[in-house]
Parts: C-alpha cells; structure tokens; sequence
C-alpha cells in the first residue's frame, strides 16, 4: 500500500469517527438552501429523499430543490436556536433545530417560524440528507 493510499485511508477514518463531521454537512446542507445552490442540494440530497412540509405533505427530493430554488423567492440570513445533534450509530444522524425563516416570495415578504428535522445517512465518505420533516411553530 502506498503512503499516499493510507493517509486517504486514514483521511477517511477519521472524519467518518468525527462527530463534528455531520455538523459540517449540516451547516453546508442549510448554507445550500439559502443561497439557492441547486447544484450543491443535487449532490447533498438523497434521490429517496422523503420530505414531509409543514403542510404533512410527503413530497420528494424535485418538490424540496424546486422549493428552495424558486427564482421568486429570497431568503434572509437565519439563525438556528436549541440545535440538536442525534447520532443514530456511525453513519446516520438526525440534526434539527428551530428557525425564523424570512424573506420575500414574488415581492410579498414573509416570515414562517418552523421546526425541522433532517436524517442524515453517511454514504461512501460523504454525509447525504435521505429524510426531512417541516413543522409550523405558531
């Protein structure tokens, strides 16, 4: 084995033990919405993708990246309050938190405080969102 092959097997050791790891995946994953990076969400979301919105509609990964994709809509920065980080085992985590999202849609501004819930799966060295669940906080 090469030194060049055992440090990207160490590489990849490590940051599949890294239990900030998910975290970054997280921070990007949101990142991704924001900015309305469809690209970056192609990657990140899992073709199974199974969205529940806040509506109790079970939706798919086209309905959740056309959503954050829309050309009408922007979006503020956010703030994430009482994250939460649940390891389900080595290689699936769920990661929530709440949030005032805000911005406008068609010019008409908006603001919706929602609680989520994103299951994370780590997939050949990469961590993939396979399940996403939306609630309205009133």
């Amino acid at each position: 084995m090469t030194v060049a092959l055992i440090v990207l097997v160490l590489a990849a050791s490590v940051a599949e033990a890294d239990p900030n790891s998910v975290v970054t995946a997280a921070d990007a994953f949101d990142r991704a919405q924001l900015v309305k990076d469809r690209a970056a969400l192609e990657q990140i979301v899992l073709d199974e993708l199974i969205y529940i919105d806040s509506g109790g509609r079970r939706l798919g990964k086209k309905d959740f990246i056309d959503g954050w994709t829309h050309p009408n809509d922007r979006f503020d920065p956010i703030t994430l309050v009482d994250r939460t980080i649940t390891r389900l085992g080595r290689d699936a985590a769920v990661v929530g938190a709440e949030v005032n999202l805000c911005g406008t849609s068609d010019g008409a501004p908006f603001c919706s405080r929602i609680r989520y819930s994103d299951t994370f799966v780590h997939i050949a060295g990469h961590w993939r969102v396979a399940h996403i669940q939306v609630t309205r906080v009133k």
